[in-house]
Order: structure tokens, then C-alpha cells, then sequence
């Protein structure tokens, strides 16, 4: 049921006609619901004489995911606001926005319908030999340039006030950092995986000690201006390009967030691929998993190097030892933040395809304690990974896979 406030196909092509000039006035337009997320509504709006389209996304009160997340209207201008900043630091790399209401609590954005979300290609096994490079990239540009790094000082801290973002942070501190890591109620665990998480997650009080230091530095460290959720179904690819989407999670923290984010659902993509197919298909494509996170990680870390230099202005910065430092921590909150998605998403309410999609229940419970495992090991040992190979190290070590179970 759509909620109170949100606008009906048929509003959204009257809203659109009489708020823009994207279309010609003899323009036919369909308008279609295509919003899938655990939030918004996103309409797709296109002239069916010159499929010249775009797209509307309104945001609710409640999330689509369950309502018991009552959430602010106001991150569709968070969204608005930090797609328009990426757009000028990373140019290419995010949709254009078209127009913003705050009433209406609505953005009008480029249509990205040529492109493909990147989770659905990953799980059709599909490679793009650019992408590391061009999230590398993103990464670097989007978070040393709004860092403390970079930025005077206050107006850094004004961009801190503008991207205070409570009602979705609560959000991540909730499902990231707190509940999977304790019998909640709204956990939801895979019958055969539920042993292993009650013995060797649930039951741990090293891993619960580790992920309540991690939670702390998560509300304390307003490092640079994150993503808040970049995952692969927050990308959209093409075979030469990449665009970052639903930026709406925006906000002011870790610096390593959205690194570990992306490192843990690559990593879905290969375990599913190791249960799932076999021969020389799944050979081919777990070893471009492997080669990705390693070129992303190492990727970043020579461009991070390259951005500070060019663009530093904080003096004491410049102290010999304290760009390795800083960089070494980066590396180390996304290790950690990898542990935590991978274990967020087996054992809590937002699953993803990749693992659900697994149809063989002894499959699905072997991937899914895969994924623990390497989880709880990025959590627990997280300073010892600072590489691309280390990572994937540790992804291989990890047994079993398809055609031994």
C-alpha cells in the first residue's frame, strides 16, 4: 500500500509536465514504479515517441523495508545535496540531478535504464575490467576531498551539520553494528546456518567486545562524507562505466565505511558463484572477484597517496609517518566494516540475493558460513589485512566450496 503523501503514476507525469522542461509539450508519457529498495519510490518516467526519460524518487516517512523505521523525509535532500558534490568531485561517476522539492521531498534525476545494477550482472557471472579502477577512483575523490585533510576546518564542520543524518544512521548503527551480533527479534537466520551463529557469533564475547568498540568508532569518527551504502546494488555499470546511486544514507563518518561495504558484497558475488556454477565459468569469474577487490584496495591506496599530496592543506599532516598512519587506519575500519556486512547480512532482517538465491539448503548454509567466518576473522584480526593479496588470501583459505558439498 502506497503510504500518504507519495504521488500515484498518474500524478508523478502531471507533476513532472508542469515542474520541468525535460520533455517536448506533445511529450506521451508512462510513468511506472520501479522501486525496489527497502525505502523510497522511484518512478520511471519516459516519452513513449522519443524514449527520452527520467527519473522521479520520493521519499516516505516509513521505510518500505518494514515500518517499524520511521525515517525523515529530509535525506531526499541529503541525497540531492552530496550527488550534486560528488558530481563536482567525481564527475561521471553519479546521475546528474535534474530538480529537488522539499516539498514534495522528491529529486528528478538522469535515467540510468542502459546500465545495469551491478549485483544482477555479478550474479549472471558477468566481468568489467574497469570497475575496480573506477570505484578506486570515486572513493578517493569523494573522501579525501571532504575530509579534514582537505577542508578548512570550519567548513568542514559545516558540512558535518549539513549531512547529520540521525534517523538512517540509526539505521546502520541498528543493522550493521547491534543486531546481528545478539539474538534479536528482528534478526531473521537461515534454519541450518542458526547453530553456528548461536555457537560462534552470538556466543563469542571477544567478537561482541570488538563489534561494540567498532559501533563506538562509527557515532565518534567524523572522518569524511560517506556513501553510507555502497553496495552492488547501489552501482550501475555499463561495460566502460560506472555511476553511484542512492546516496541518501550520506553522512559524515569512518573513512573506511564505504571501502569495506564494497569489498564484502564483491565477496558475496564470489561465494555465490562458488555454489551456484562450475568448471572453467566459475573459475573465470571468481578469480575477477579476487583480481577486483585486490586492484580496488591497492588502487585506492596508490591514489589515496597521489590525492594527499596534490591536495593536503592541513600543516601537521605533512609530519613524516602521519600519511601512513592515516591510511593504515582507513584500510583497517573497512576490514572491519567487510566482517560486518558479511555478517549483518546472513544473520539480519536485509538480506541479499546473492545468498538467498541459493536454492540447495545445504548450499545456501555452507555459503552462508562462508561468509561468517571470513566475517568474524575481518572483525576480530582486522589491522593484519593492509593489502589487495591479504584480503584474497583470506578469501581462498576459507573451505568449502561447490562440487565438495
Amino acid at each position: 500500500m502506497t503510504q500518504e503523501g507519495i504521488m500515484t503514476e498518474t500524478e508523478v507525469i502531471t507533476y513532472v509536465k508542469a515542474t520541468l522542461d525535460f520533455f517536448d509539450e506533445t511529450a506521451e508519457l508512462a510513468c511506472t514504479e520501479i522501486g525496489d529498495g527497502n525505502l523510497n519510490y522511484v518512478f520511471h518516467v519516459v516519452d513513449q515517441a522519443s524514449d527520452r526519460s527520467l527519473i522521479v524518487k520520493q521519499a516516505g516517512s516509513v521505510a518500505r523495508i518494514s515500518d517499524e523505521f520511521i525515517v525523515s523525509p529530509d535525506r531526499n535532500r541529503i541525497e540531492t545535496e552530496i550527488l550534486r558534490l560528488q558530481g563536482t568531485l567525481a564527475p561521471g561517476y553519479v546521475p546528474e540531478v535534474y530538480h529537488y522539492d522539499g516539498e514534495k521531498n522528491c529529486v528528478v534525476m538522469e535515467d540510468l535504464s542502459d546500465y545495469t545494477i551491478l549485483r544482477k550482472a555479478l550474479l549472471e557471472q558477468r566481468q568489467f575490467p574497469e570497475l575496480a579502477e573506477h570505484l578506486s577512483t570515486f572513493l578517493v575523490e569523494t573522501l579525501v576531498s571532504t575530509s579534514d585533510l582537505v577542508l578548512n576546518h570550519k567548513e568542514k564542520k559545516e558540512l558535518v551539520k549539513s549531512f547529520t543524518n540521525p534517523e538512517l544512521c540509526e539505521i546502520t548503527e541498528d543493522l550493521v553494528y547491534t543486531e546481528p551480533f545478539f539474538p534479536h527479534p528482528r534478526n531473521d537466520v537461515f534454519a541450518g546456518t542458526r547453530p553456528y551463529v548461536e555457537q560462534e557469533i552470538w556466543g563469542d564475547n571477544r567478537l561482541a567486545l570488538e563489534t561494540a568498540k567498532l559501533k563506538f568508532h562509527f557515532l565518534t569518527h567524523a572522518q569524511a562524507l560517506l556513501h553510507g551504502d555502497l553496495h552492488t546494488g547501489s552501482i550501475f555499470v555499463t561495460p566502460t562505466e560506472t555511476k553511484v546511486i542512492d546516496p541518501e544514507f550520506a553522512f559524515y563518518g569512518p573513512a573506511g565505511y564505504d571501502i569495506g561495504n564494497l569489498i564484502a558484497n564483491f565477496i558475496f558475488a564470489y561465494v555465490h558463484s562458488g555454489y551456484t556454477s562450475e568448471g572453467a565459468e566459475q573459475e573465470s569469474f571468481q578469480a575477477y572477484i579476487l583480481e577486483t577487490i585486490e586492484t580496488l584496495v591497492d588502487s585506492f591506496r596508490t591514489k589515496f597517496v597521489l590525492a594527499f599530496e596534490a591536495k593536503a592543506t592541513e600543516p601537521v599532516a605533512r609530519y613524516e609517518g602521519f600519511l601512513e598512519h592515516y591510511l593504515a587506519g582507513v584500510v583497517e575500519d573497512a576490514i572491519a566494516v567487510a566482517g560486518l556486512e558479511l555478517c549483518r547480512r546472513v544473520i539480519g532482517i536485509a538480506k541479499v540475493a546473492d545468498l538467498t538465491s541459493i536454492t540447495d539448503e545445504q548450499a545456501r548454509t555452507e555459503a552462508e558460513i562462508t561468509c561468517l567466518t571470513l566475517g568474524k576473522t575481518f572483525i576480530l584480526e582486522r589491522a593484519n589485512y593492509q593489502t589487495g593479496s591479504s584480503i584474497t588470501d583470506a578469501i581462498k583459505g576459507v573451505p568449502p566450496y561447490a562440487g565438495n558439498h
